[in-house]
Formats: structure tokens, sequence, C-alpha cells
């Protein structure tokens, strides 16, 4: 599959190095074709580069790997052309970290930065997921022992199931892939974020996950 993966930062690069080498056809966007990180990155990979316009226009689906708080002028930077009808897997978090920590999480009309990206890009078939881990979890699930999930959320059955697809792909078994309903499932997964920097916080490792123990 072609994939586009918007921003260059620790997120972005590990997920767009996972999906390349389970065989998919990578483009890592960010804001200038020039971008030293994503030159980098591609030429260490064997992959593309290019604004976030060229690299979501060439893809059949797109990654938000953004910082939440650019991520609404990314996706526009993109191109409302280059996202439509094409699934978008947002895994960014609207923190703002200009007060220090712990972050405040910003909540788009108390609703959540997917549903904005979604009232945004209407066409374009929105899925949350990935949001409430650390990177390198997200991409090697059996970093962490036991049962931990990782949750998912959209409008759009289909596109629920190709990101669950990836999912399976990245090492996540399908009973730890809890799907939350529509995209209003986000407002809670992007809340969980304080937590999580909390946790962080105390134990001095993002070698963590959440699991959802039921009788």
């Amino acid at each position: 599959m072609r994939i586009a993966v918007l921003g260059t930062g620790e997120a972005g690069r590990r997920l767009g190095s996972k999906l390349v080498s389970l065989g998919h056809e990578v483009t890592l966007g960010s804001r200038s074709a020039d971008n030293p990180r994503a030159a980098e990155w591609a030429a260490g990979h064997r992959s593309a580069h290019g604004t976030f316009a060229a690299a979501a226009g060439g893809a059949e689906l797109v990654v938000n790997a953004t910082g939440g708080l650019v991520s609404m002028a990314a996706l526009e930077a993109a191109g409302t052309e280059n996202l439509r009808g094409k699934v978008l897997i947002d895994v960014s978090n609207p923190l703002d970290f200009s007060a220090g920590m712990p972050p405040k999480v910003v909540t788009p009309d108390g609703g959540s930065l997917a549903e904005q990206i979604q009232r945004a890009f209407p066409e374009t078939r929105v899925v949350k997921t990935l949001n409430t881990m650390t990177n390198t979890i997200m991409v090697d699930p059996g970093r962490v022992p036991g049962d931990h999930v990782v949750f998912v959320c959209g409008d759009d059955a289909e596109a629920k199931s190709v990101v669950t697809g990836l999912l399976r792909s990245f090492g996540w078994p399908e009973a730890r892939i809890v799907d939350l309903g529509d995209l209003t499932g986000a407002r809670a997964t992007e809340l969980v974020l304080p937590l999580w920097l909390r946790l962080f916080g105390i134990f001095g490792s993002a070698d963590f996950n959440f699991a959802l123990p039921r009788a």
C-alpha cells in the first residue's frame, strides 16, 4: 500500500520505518520538500519524502503523526483534494506545553482533535488510534508483557477495518484491539494523556500501557 506519514518527529519516523519493514511504500511528509530529518530518514529506508501535499497526493492511506496543535495546519497544507476519500489514521494528541509540565489537553469545542479533523475534511475517513502509548509500543506491542490494549474509533466501519488490519500487522492481536465506536470515542482517548504523562513521570520510563481485565 502507498502510505503517507505526515510528521517527521519520533512517532512519524517510527511508524514509517515499521510500515516500510512490512512492505508498504512510504513517503514521509513535512512542511518543506528539503526537510533534513525527512531526507535522512528516506535515504536510510530507500523511501521518499516531500511536502505534506506531495506525500498525501500520492498515497492511498494517510497517517497524521504531526503535533496535535499543528495538525490542522499540516492537513490544510496537505490539501482537501489529496485527502478526499482516503483513510486518515490520526495518532496525534492536542497537548499544549506552553505553560510547562504538565501540559493542557486542548479539546476543541469540548470534543476532540480527531472530530475537528473530520469536520474540516468531511470526505476523509478519519480513524483515531495508537495515541495512548509511546511510539515504540505502537509498532512493537510485545515490548510490554500482558494483555494491554490499543483503542480504535471512527465513523466509517470500512476504514476501521483497514486500520485494524494494519494494527494486526504491527503485532496487535485481534482480542486486544478495542473498538470504541464512532469518532466521539477520541474525546476519551485524547483525555487519557494527562494520566499517561503522570505515570511516565512516576515510572521514569514510557514502557507501559493500559490493560482492561474483565470478568
